[in-house]
């Protein structure tokens, strides 16, 4: 494996060795143990434990924040906190969607879930902006949940018959029940989905003043529950929305002109299949329209009977609304005025009761919330916190993993540089024996006559061998001409004849290998060494020096001693 590739590997692993801890391991018997607490709490509607076990799930990384989000306002929803259910679909629905593919049910759901809530105080243009949007991603994506798409079909035509668009929503209602009815052909349990369907299609008919619509969707209601039935599921169920689909047909039949039938059909409901408050209102509603007000009344106070009225503090103005309001007016009507009178007290005392308990309600989910916000942003701040450290040493294993790699590559250019200039030294050792040989066989006796220029060049190669004469920084071209009696003039022409030289590359060859010598010879330091020479600027030397050896001077003493 080369040098390069080892390296990468060592790195790789280093990086991998920092993140050890990136990835929190998840003790899945702890997370199974949680789920199970989880699903008994939830049955036992036990907020503040199911609350406790969703952080446990979330801290053990059972789940991810989004998730645990949209399980917190589930927990909310079935309390009745609608400002915390509120503000949890919420921050499911924006956890997921950056990454909706982690759950498009959880993603979509908890976006319909909030809309609702949001259409149910009354901001009708933020339901539709939601709605809208998750609508948008549902076209052509396979992912997207059938069943929560029918359903946002359905809640923009509630919304639509509110702002008068009937058009539109009949559209969307045939929609709403194509889509649902996609969604049972994949899953025959998705059949009671439909039933329910069909229920608010008929509603939304109704409210449009298209009665003959709504009978024959309540006909379709009873259809599809009919064949649910046959599958033989929860039998109360099906009781429950037989009784549903009976009252809503009195008051249609009512409504459409035949009392007679609309009153034996209302009889024929058994009243065990009257047990929860909606079964309750949709019979008073019919013996409101009926003009039997007394046997309304008798429906009004079974709706005080249940949880509705026995909430507690939980009397806030839509109960009102939906009981004592409705309550008064039968007794009124039925003639049974000092009943009526003792609602109506009973309304202007709530009243006050109901404000209080609204705006303390209201400010203990607040501050609930403002809680929770300081919670996230610590938990923020720590993983923030953490991921930062983790990126910190991170960088650090990378800055090492850096300088052990320039530390490699810095010895391994010096050794290669070493290498070459050893081989460069050797090559300068035998160019300057050729060069002092030919200086010699110069010097040697000649029996034919010399030239005067190299006359003159002979006499200046044995005023060299002086080494004072070169080593004095003052000596130059003059210098030379005067010690050898002749002019300048001559010693020019004898060195270009002669060595190619001038008189000053002349004496800085001499200099320089006076220097080398120096190097291989002594253990002076280079400065001395540079002073000795005849030198005196450094740089000019060092410049010459690497001109002539092709090295620095350190590098020339580290080739000769290797050498």
């Amino acid at each position: 494996m080369s040098p390069f590739r080892l390296f990468l590997v060592c790195a790789a692993l280093t990086y991998l060795t920092a993140c050890t801890n990136c990835t929190d391991t998840i003790d899945d018997a702890k997370v199974k143990t949680a789920w199970q607490q989880y699903d008994e709490a939830s049955r036992a509607n036990n907020l503040d434990q199911t609350l406790a076990i969703i952080d446990t799930l979330e801290s053990l990384k059972g789940i991810i924040t989004p998730r645990a989000n949209y399980l917190r306002a589930i927990a909310y929803d079935r309390a009745w906190l609608m400002q915390l259910a509120e503000h949890y679909f919420k921050s499911a629905y924006e956890g997921f969607s950056t990454d909706p593919s982690q759950s498009w049910y959880d993603y979509t759901d908890a976006g319909y879930r909030w809309a609702c809530l949001r259409a149910s105080r009354g901001d009708t243009e933020g339901a539709l902006d939601i709605t809208s949007k998750l609508l948008m991603q549902a076209d052509g994506n396979k992912a997207f949940p059938i069943g929560v798409k029918s359903a946002l079909l359905m809640l923009l035509a509630e919304k639509q018959v509110e702002l008068h668009q009937y058009d539109e929503a009949r559209r969307n209602c045939q929609l709403a029940y194509q889509t649902q009815l996609q969604a049972t052909s994949k899953n025959a349990s998705e059949r009671v989905n439909l039933a329910i369907a069909c229920m608010s299609i008929s509603v939304n008919y109704f409210n449009m003043g298209d009665i003959d619509q709504a009978q024959q969707w309540l006909l379709q209601c009873e259809q599809e529950l009919n064949r649910y039935e046959q599958g033989g599921p929860d039998s109360m169920f099906i009781e429950e929305w037989k009784g549903h689909i009976a009252l809503k047909r009195a008051f249609y039949l009512y409504k459409t002109g035949r009392p007679t039938e609309a009153a034996a059909t209302f009889a024929a409901v058994p009243r065990s299949r009257i047990f929860n408050p909606s079964g309750y209102l949709e019979a008073a509603d019919y013996l409101m329209a009926a003009g039997r007000y007394n046997e309304a009344v008798h429906w009004y106070e079974q709706l005080d009977s249940t949880y509705m009225a026995t909430d507690g503090a939980q009397m806030n103005f839509d109960n009102i609304v939906k009981r004592l309001a409705p309550r008064y007016t039968a007794y009124r009507k039925a003639g049974r005025q000092a009943e009526a009178l003792a609602t109506a007290d009973s309304i202007r005392a709530t009243l006050d009761s109901a404000l209080i308990w609204q705006k303390r309600n209201n400010a203990a989910e607040l501050s609930v919330i403002y809680q929770t916000n300081e919670r996230d942003l610590r938990i923020t701040d720590l993983r923030f916190t953490v991921l930062l450290h983790r990126i910190m040493a991170v960088a650090l294993a990378v800055i090492l993993l850096l300088i052990g790699y320039l530390f490699w590559r810095t010895r391994k250019y010096n050794k290669v540089l070493a290498a070459k200039n050893r081989k460069l030294y050797e090559q300068i050792q035998q160019r300057e024996q050729a060069e002092q040989q030919a200086e010699a066989s110069v010097s040697a006796p000649n029996s034919e006559p010399l030239s005067a220029n190299m006359q003159i060049y002979n006499r200046l190669c044995e005023l060299m061998k002086q080494s004072d004469v070169y080593t004095t920084p003052d000596t130059n071209h003059e210098t030379l001409a005067r010690l050898l009696g002749t002019n300048t003039t001559y010693l020019y022409t004898a060195l270009r004849e002669c060595a190619g030289l001038t008189p000053a590359d002349f004496i800085n060859r001499y200099r320089i290998r006076h220097a080398a010598k120096l190097l291989t010879q002594t253990d002076t330091p280079v400065g001395l060494i540079i002073e000795q020479s005849g030198i005196t600027n450094r740089s000019t030397f060092n410049r010459l020096f690497r001109e002539q050896y092709s090295m620095s001077p350190s590098e020339f003493r580290k080739a000769a001693i290797q050498a």
